[in-house]
């Protein structure tokens, strides 16, 4: 695949479950990809739409991709049994008559890259209190040391929740947190060689190894 990049420009098709993973990587992803690589967002009203639809967009995909597009599936765990889950996103790809990578060997072409975000997108934020703290400067700079923060991943209650409560009693959201905005706001201050959540880790590395 290493030489095939040299010869096309890769594109990358990320499909997420809500608007806000959309603002978010369209802050992230200029700071990860190189100018040479294109990509497009494509948001849904939920996980459920989501997965409902995923069937028939990747179907659309298979009647006209060219080998040099990837698609890559973002979902949240949401609790659920993550590798359930992640053999559903697999499954569907497979029957739409495309290849993932995880079922690729390690030089064989794929066209799709499923990745789930444990537990949801706000435990990224987590993973980053520095670009918390720097969108939403009256937050603490104590918020990275709580020790039911350490692990983003594991945070229990509910990332959402957490993150809601934390921006309220900084005097941020008082009405509700509004995801797109936090998104948009935190995303635009992460570093995301500096992340310590587990599973933008793996959607980090996922990146690099593309590029």
């Amino acid at each position: 695949m290493a030489t095939l990049y040299k010869d096309m420009t890769t594109h990358l098709e990320f499909l997420v479950e809500e608007s806000s993973l959309k603002e978010s990587l369209n802050q992230l992803l200029p700071k990860i990809l190189p100018q040479e690589i294109s990509f497009a967002i494509h948001s849904y009203r939920g996980k459920d739409d989501l997965l409902n639809k995923l069937p028939s967009r990747l179907q659309g995909y298979k009647a006209w991709m060219p080998s040099h597009y990837k698609i890559i599936v973002l979902i949240d765990e949401d609790r659920q049994d993550c590798k359930a889950l992640k053999q559903k996103l697999e499954d569907i790809a497979l029957n739409s008559g495309l290849t993932t990578k995880s079922k690729a060997n390690s030089i064989g072409p794929y066209q799709v890259i499923n990745r789930i975000v444990i537990e949801e997108l706000e435990a990224w934020f987590f993973g980053d209190p520095i670009a918390i703290c720097t969108a939403y400067p009256k937050v603490p700079a104590s918020i990275g040391g709580k020790s039911k923060y350490r692990i983003p991943d594991r945070i229990s209650g509910g990332t959402w929740e957490a993150l809601e409560r934390e921006l309220q009693q900084a005097g941020y959201h008082a009405g509700g947190l509004s995801k797109n905005e936090a998104s948009r706001k935190i995303s635009e201050y992460m570093e995301p060689s500096r992340n310590s959540s587990a599973s933008f880790q793996v959607f980090y590395r996922t990146l690099q190894h593309l590029i």
